[in-house]
C-alpha cells in the first residue's frame, strides 16, 4: 500500500507531467537529447501583436542555465531551427553566465499555428523585449544572435535605441552567420521555394512524406524530434517567409549598428556557402569598421553556417574574451593580433581588426630610388 508521502509525490509528478506535455500529449521522443532539452524548459504565453494574427495567443518555450547571480546572456536562434542550435556551446559558458534562450513561435518546442499565422521578425523583436523584462527579468545582459535571429536582434536593437527608458541595458552584441544583407547571399533553391505559393507546399509535402527518424546519429535524431514536434515541418512554410520582411527592412536594421553605442563582436564561419564571407566583409566595412563604439570581427576558418555547433568552444572563448574586457582598443589591436596569432591553433578564430589606412613612415636608414636602394647619409 502506498504511503501518504508516496501518494503526494506521485500526485505532484502527475501535475508536472500534465503541465509539461500540455503542448502535445501524444508526442513520442526518440532522442534523449531532445527529450532532455524539452523537459528542462518552461513556457510563457504571448498574445500576437501582428494585425493579421487577430491577437492569437501562443505558448513560447524557453530555457535558462547557470547561476542567477552571474552576468546575463540572451541567445536568439535562427531559421529553420531553434534554441537547440546552441546545445554544444552553452556548456562552455553556463558556469560563468546566467543564460536564457527561447524558441520563437513556429520553431522548436513553441506553438506553431498553421491557420494563416504570420511569423513576423518585428513581432519576434517585441517578444525578446517581453522575455527579458517579464519572463527572465534581466536588467543588464549581452545578446547573441544567429541567422534569422540577427534580423530579430537588429530590429530589437532599433526598438531599444528608440526607447528613452527600456528598463534594461544591453551590454554587448554578438552577431553570427546570417543572410543579413540578402544581395550578397547565395540562397538555396529550397529557401526560395518557400516563397512560392505552389512550389513551397509541394516541397513541404515531400519532406513530410519521408519517414521520421527513430534511431541513428544523436544530433540528427534530436533535430528530427524537434521538427516533428507540433508539426514543425509544416511551420517551415510559414516561418520561411521572413526573407520578404528582411529584404524590406535590412538596410534600416543594419543602420542601427551605426548608431548603437553597444560593443559588437562579429563572428563568421568561413565555409558557409549560403551566407558567404562577402556578407560580413560588406557589413563590417559599411556599418562597423568606422563606427565610434568598440567592434571586433572574427573569422572561424573551419566553421560552416553554425559555428556554435562546429566550433562551440572557440565561439564561447570569443564571447568570454569580449565580456571580460580582453579585446583590444583600436590603438592596441596590432599588438593584440601579433600576440594572439602566436598562440592560436588552426581551428581557432582569426581576429580581423579594423582598417586603418595611413601613410607609413619607415624608420629606415635606407631609401628607395628608381635607380636603386641607397644608404642615407646621416
Amino acid at each position: 500500500m502506498l504511503s501518504l508521502k508516496n501518494l503526494a509525490f506521485l500526485s505532484a509528478m502527475a501535475i508536472f507531467a500534465q503541465t509539461l506535455y500540455a503542448q502535445d500529449e501524444t508526442f513520442v521522443f526518440y532522442s534523449d537529447l531532445a527529450r532532455e532539452w524539452y523537459e528542462a524548459g518552461d513556457y510563457f504565453e504571448w498574445t500576437s501583436t501582428t494585425p493579421d494574427n487577430n491577437s492569437q495567443k501562443v505558448n513560447i518555450f524557453y530555457r535558462t542555465w547557470g547561476d542567477e547571480s552571474k552576468p546575463k546572456l540572451v541567445i536568439v536562434h535562427g531559421f529553420p531551427n531553434s534554441s537547440f542550435d546552441f546545445y554544444k556551446m552553452i556548456p562552455f559558458l553556463e558556469d560563468e553566465y546566467h543564460i536564457a534562450a527561447l524558441d520563437f513561435p513556429g520553431s522548436g518546442f513553441s506553438d506553431k499555428p498553421l491557420d494563416g499565422f504570420s511569423y513576423m521578425l518585428a513581432e519576434n523583436a517585441q517578444i525578446v523585449d517581453y522575455f527579458v523584462r517579464e519572463v527572465v527579468g534581466f536588467d543588464d545582459f549581452a545578446l547573441f544572435t544567429h541567422d534569422r535571429g540577427v534580423s530579430i536582434g537588429l530590429a530589437f536593437l532599433g526598438n531599444y535605441l528608440a526607447n528613452p527608458d527600456p528598463e534594461y541595458k544591453i551590454n554587448y552584441h554578438f552577431l553570427s552567420n546570417s543572410g543579413m544583407f540578402l544581395p550578397l547571399a547565395n540562397l538555396a533553391p529550397g529557401q526560395l521555394a518557400l516563397l512560392d505559393a505552389e512550389a513551397g507546399p509541394r516541397m513541404i509535402a515531400a519532406r513530410k512524406a519521408q519517414s521520421r527518424a527513430t534511431d541513428g546519429d544523436p544530433e540528427a535524431l534530436a533535430y528530427s524530434d524537434i521538427f516533428a514536434f507540433n508539426d514543425g515541418s509544416s511551420a517551415l512554410l510559414h516561418v520561411g517567409r521572413y526573407l520578404l520582411e528582411r529584404q524590406a527592412n535590412e538596410t534600416r536594421w543594419l543602420e542601427n549598428l551605426l548608431h548603437s553605442p553597444i560593443p559588437v563582436a562579429y563572428l563568421w564561419g568561413l565555409t558557409d556557402g549560403v551566407n558567404p564571407v562577402r556578407i560580413p566583409n560588406y557589413v563590417w566595412s559599411t556599418y562597423l569598421d568606422d563606427r565610434e563604439a568598440p567592434s571586433s570581427y572574427w573569422i572561424l576558418p573551419t566553421a560552416d553556417h553554425y559555428p556554435q555547433i562546429d566550433r562551440p568552444e572557440e565561439v564561447a572563448k570569443v564571447v568570454r574574451m569580449a565580456l571580460t574586457g580582453q579585446l583590444p582598443s583600436r590603438a592596441e589591436e596590432s599588438e593584440f593580433m601579433r600576440r594572439y596569432g602566436v598562440s592560436r591553433k588552426p581551428d581557432d578564430a582569426v581576429y580581423v581588426g579594423h582598417s586603418r589606412i595611413e601613410e607609413l613612415d619607415f624608420p629606415s636608414s635606407i631609401e628607395y630610388t628608381p635607380s636603386g636602394y641607397r644608404i642615407i647619409d646621416r
